[in-house]
């Protein structure tokens, strides 16, 4: 049960989607255009900020409140939930979380009133999972930070309202002998950082992703963020918190092929009735509504764990895994009942079909996902 402001949040954010998103994202899905329109007025509506205090101009919301409206866009379309999702979890939250108050009069107002962008550099060509193996190195030189390595599909780094990239780097060696890895914040537009063409993607076709290239890149030393040798904890804390709202966007995915595979059941006619009088669609709609609600119960006991400040990482592990894959699944079954139209592009469940594959692989593959859970089972050394 929702307490009465979430309710209210998950109302408005629902009508905006069919009233605002629905009527426009299949001409910029089909023309690989970024929605800066839909962006402006989810700005506006104070989304950006849902889960960070007054003082910092958030919406002083919680995480859960991310969540629920991240749920609400996906039911209609996955690259604006991505948009939003990547802008906040990765963009402004690791500001917010371990920046210094400098850093966050200068960096967050903008990005939580949805003015700017910023994006989370990670995931690197030749590393995925694998993300202690990071090439990229940054080396201090007087007071300031120079960058060289690269950076794979990276959300939100290339719009026209990109402000910054965090990205994660080599800046030393411990004294065991491995990597010291630590945050720094790179500013657009800075000599040296280039963002290269966006990729041509199967889904999310109306997100914003890149790969990103540093040579010889100065930044200001104070743009480290938070403690050095610390960006190993830093970025496995946000991708812990990440894997909530993913389960959220997997959820809201799931739950729009639902819907339209009712509204689809209850019109097309075959044999004579709609198809939705056919016990074979009825037990296929069920079992689909069976995988979005038991998803739902999982990111919502996650979100519950995190905000009680408890230790969540099992929690969001499962709910990101299971989420995933109930929305890979639904999407199957979505389309299979809509036959061939499922296949044409005019249809959501062919746009909800192709954005579904990458939830099981984005901020977590289901393979680490599983690895996690067996870890703090105690199962793995």
């Amino acid at each position: 049960m929702l307490n009465e402001e979430h309710e209210a949040l998950r109302a408005s954010v629902r009508e905006f989607a069919h009233d605002v998103i629905a009527p426009v994202i299949a001409k910029h899905y089909d023309n690989h255009t970024f929605p800066y329109d839909i962006v402006a007025a989810m700005g506006k509506m104070g989304l950006f900020g849902l889960p960070f205090a007054e003082e910092h101009g958030g919406m002083g919301g919680d995480y859960f409140a991310l969540c629920l409206a991240l749920e609400e866009l996906a039911r209609v379309d996955s690259s604006v939930a991505i948009t939003l999702e990547a802008a906040v979890s990765l963009g402004a939250m690791p500001v917010y979380r371990f920046g210094t108050e400098e850093q966050k009069r200068r960096w967050l107002p903008p990005l939580l009133r949805g003015e700017s962008l910023a994006a989370f550099g990670l995931t690197e060509p030749g590393f995925g999972s694998d993300a202690g193996g990071t090439a990229t190195r940054a080396v201090l030189d007087g007071d300031e930070w120079v960058i060289n390595g690269a950076k794979a599909f990276i959300t939100n780094s290339g719009t026209d309202i990109t402000s910054f990239v965090t990205v994660t780097a080599v800046t030393g060696t411990r004294a065991d002998g491995s990597k010291e890895l630590s945050t720094i914040i790179v500013p657009s537009g800075t000599p040296g950082f280039t963002v290269a063409p966006g990729y041509s993607k199967v889904g999310w076709c109306a997100s914003d992703t890149h790969e990103l290239t540093f040579e010889d890149v100065r930044v200001p030393a104070e743009n480290l963020l938070g403690e050095r040798g610390r960006g190993f904890a830093q970025f496995l804390r946000i991708l812990d918190e990440g894997r909530i709202a993913i389960a959220a966007l997997s959820v809201g995915l799931a739950q729009g092929c639902v819907d339209e595979s009712i509204r689809y059941a209850k019109d097309r006619q075959a044999f004579g009735q709609p198809i939705a009088g056919f016990q074979a669609i009825q037990f296929k709609i069920a079992d689909m509504e069976k995988r979005a609600h038991l998803a739902r119960l999982a990111y919502y006991d996650a979100a519950r764990e995190m905000l009680a400040g408890r230790d969540f990482k099992r929690q969001a592990a499962i709910a990101k895994l299971y989420a995933s894959e109930s929305a890979v699944d639904n999407a199957r079954d979505a389309t299979q009942i809509h036959g061939g139209y499922g296949f044409m592009n005019e249809f959501p469940v062919a746009r909800f079909w192709r954005d579904s594959k990458i939830l099981e692989i984005g901020e977590g593959t289901s393979e680490i996902q599983r690895l996690v859970i067996a870890r703090d089972l105690g199962l793995v050394a």
